[in-house]
């Protein structure tokens, strides 16, 4: 099953699940606004895209947490705050996309 990760509010979310709805794949929607993700789901995540290409420096959340001048770990941050990272994150099997990437979504409806 095809893991979309993402929130109600993210339009490129919305574009990656109407993307698999169309297609008829079952998704498996996960509200970052609700459930941030496990260490062990990041990890796995990060083993394919870099952490620091996870970390939305556009968000409004990077803003009001005012990180622009600040030192920080990224890993505990994505923990601690879910919604700084790129959505949508898609991932099924060993493949895993940051943001808006039909093509990689395509690669995905050929397995």
């Amino acid at each position: 099953m095809i893991q979309i990760f993402g929130t109600k509010k993210c339009n490129d979310t919305a574009k990656a699940i109407r993307f698999f709805k169309e297609r008829s794949v079952k998704i498996q929607f996960i509200n970052l606004a609700e459930k941030g993700l496990s260490k062990g789901e990041l990890q796995s995540i990060s083993n394919k895209i870099p952490m620091n290409e996870l970390l939305n420096k556009q968000s409004r959340e990077y803003e009001k947490l005012n990180l622009k001048y600040m030192k920080y770990d990224i890993e505990e941050l994505l923990l601690e705050h879910p919604l700084l990272l790129i959505t949508p994150i898609v991932r099924f099997n060993k493949i895993v996309s940051a943001g808006y990437k039909p093509e990689i979504w395509k690669e995905i409806l050929t397995m």
